[in-house]
């Protein structure tokens, strides 16, 4: 995905088709040096991370962990190059 340096974007995961009728109970985002995680909210089957940050060239990862009701864990990445737009 691509992001100017100066944006704050939202991005978001579906892990409805992971889960299988489970549900998400707790989420965490981290995000490599140089991007910065600015809040995150998850639903019963949703994640979305807000972004800002970054410098035009680079590429950084945001790594989404879930825990489910039933006990699951999982990550998934979603990869952020920043280019001036």
């Amino acid at each position: 995905m691509l992001k100017d340096p100066d944006a704050t974007l939202d991005y978001k995961w579906d892990w409805a088709a992971w889960l299988d009728g489970d549900t998400i109970t707790d989420a965490t985002v981290t995000a490599t040096t140089g991007i910065t995680v600015d809040s995150i909210a998850h639903d019963a089957t949703t994640v979305t991370v807000w972004a800002s940050g970054g410098t035009d060239g680079s590429t950084y990862d945001l790594v989404c962990h879930v825990t489910t009701t039933g006990g699951r864990e999982d990550d998934r990445t979603l990869s952020l190059r920043v280019t001036e737009r």
